[in-house]
């Protein structure tokens, strides 16, 4: 069996290009609430599989967590169903990093 790996982008390209598709946000609702990135969607990880359906197949899906672990398994689980799906290489905490906003509460 080959090893695929997984696309990722890190935050300088998500933040120049996450306007042009969706941005999923697969942490639990406590760690979303507690600061996301500005336009995330939540849909948390146990949820994802289920939630398809509300995801746009035509546009690209930027998928992210807090380091980049649960978004990378979640991206491949999107990509098996046929979507353009990308994971956030370090996730939330990278883009905190960078000097970037976080809004928190609820979208």
């Amino acid at each position: 069996m080959s090893e695929t790996t997984t696309p990722e982008i890190d935050v300088e390209e998500l933040a120049a290009t996450h306007e042009r598709g969706l941005l999923v946000d697969v942490r639990e609702p406590d760690e979303y609430v507690a600061g996301h990135v500005p336009g995330a969607v939540p849909i948390p990880m146990g949820q994802l599989a289920n939630r398809m359906g509300e995801i746009d197949k035509t546009s690209p899906v930027f998928v992210i967590c807090a380091s980049g672990n649960r978004s990378s398994s979640m991206t491949d689980l999107l990509r098996s169903a046929g979507f353009d799906a990308v994971s956030v290489a370090g996730g939330t905490g990278a883009w905190a990093r960078s000097g970037r906003p976080l809004e928190g509460g609820l979208a």
